[in-house]
């Protein structure tokens, strides 16, 4: 068994360790690139959606290299992310790739069921070797997220610029190449040393939300690089989404009932739109308001074209950003969106932000909304 999975961020780094701790064969795709999307674009239906077709895209540069079982996450509700995997299914028996699907739904209740299906792909391996992969996985899934504020909050600050991409890039071998909970201690360590030692400027950079379907959150290539072109104008970009969220949420916050911060969020959309529409469409709403509670100078909404619950979410965050007085700039994203089209827009955004908290400085006037 050759495993393989959709490219999301830093995900290959904690499920490389999770396989190889238990001495299964994984084959990341290679980074996503032109070509990746191209393939993709080429083979999946025209009106799909942007994750959908990076994901076919890897699954055939996959192929090329050995892989022979896809590992894929399953959905519910309206979001069209629960059909993916039969659709991607289709796609690559149609041109008589032949792949093995493995798919993780969401438990709902059923947590034993998903976890059997884990044992299964992992070939029925001891379950105190299953737990040992698994506090390294998650280890290295809350020092990626750490990694990523850390990142975020240094870019804006940085005199020199690169060194924090510098220190990121060590940072993310040194998590990878640790074997061991000790080795992971070490590394972050490290890493802490690493931007402790970064020189940057003083002073409060604007901060900005990003909010949005998950796959074009936390997938550099799918949102055009954003955090860190905004890093670079002086932003600070805090995600109301991430990575160990995800995983905790898709497979065990309904099970453990351990949903609390999720309900505040819901809580706080509620107003606006009082049921789910699928995906992040209601989270994208209520983290927009936690923002504007905060202070935050303005949010980004981004998701993939023709995305249904961002698309609703959408049609609301005017009515938010009026309410909270907070700058809403939403952005739905394609294969054919171009990055100078995309940094325009940020720019503008960016520097109306700046103007508006400068107006409001010389006036005396009290920032965004704290309540209604």
């Amino acid at each position: 068994m050759k495993v393989t999975f959709p490219r999301m961020g830093t995900l290959e780094i904690p499920l490389r360790a999770f396989f190889n701790t238990l001495g299964i064969k994984v084959i990341v795709p290679p980074p996503i690139t032109d070509k990746t999307i191209s393939l993709g674009a080429r083979y999946a239906p025209e009106f799909a959606c942007l994750p959908l077709k990076i994901n076919v895209g890897n699954y055939l540069e996959a192929y090329e290299m050995g892989a022979n079982t896809i590992l894929m996450a399953g959905g519910i509700g309206p979001c069209r992310f629960g059909y993916y995997a039969q659709v991607q299914q289709e796609i690559l028996a149609d041109l008589g790739v032949n792949y093995q699907m493995v798919l993780l739904e969401p438990p709902r209740g059923h947590l034993w069921e998903t976890l059997g299906r884990l044992w299964e792909l992992t070939g029925r391996a001891s379950p105190a070797r299953i737990f040992r992969a698994g506090r390294l996985t998650w280890a290295k899934l809350k020092l990626l997220d750490e990694l990523e504020r850390l990142t975020a909050k240094s870019r804006c600050r940085e005199k020199n610029r690169g060194q924090v991409g510098g220190v990121y890039r060590r940072a993310l071998a040194w998590i990878d190449a640790a074997a061991t909970l000790k080795e992971l201690a070490r590394a972050e360590g490290k890493i802490k040393g690493a931007f402790g030692a970064l020189e940057l400027k003083a002073g409060t950079p604007l901060r900005v939300g990003l909010v949005g379907e998950i796959y074009t959150v936390l997938e550099p290539a799918a949102n055009l690089y954003l955090e860190k072109f905004l890093g670079e104008l002086g932003v600070e970009v805090e995600r109301g989404i991430y990575l160990s969220d995800w995983v905790t949420s898709h497979l065990f916050l309904d099970t453990l009932r351990l949903r609390r911060e999720q309900r505040a969020v819901e809580k706080l959309a509620q107003p606006y739109l009082g049921h789910s529409v699928g995906g992040h469409g209601l989270e994208s709403i209520g983290h927009s308001i936690q923002y504007a509670r905060r202070g935050f100078a303005g949010v980004i909404h981004i998701g993939p074209l023709t995305c249904m619950p961002e698309i609703v979410a959408k049609t609301i965050l005017p009515v938010v950003s009026r309410e909270w007085d907070i700058p809403i700039l939403s952005l739905f994203l394609d294969e054919h969106t171009g990055e100078a089209g995309i940094h325009t827009r940020l720019e503008a955004f960016v520097e109306m932000l700046r103007a508006r908290n400068s107006f409001n400085q010389q006036l005396s006037l009290p920032g965004p909304a704290h309540s209604r």
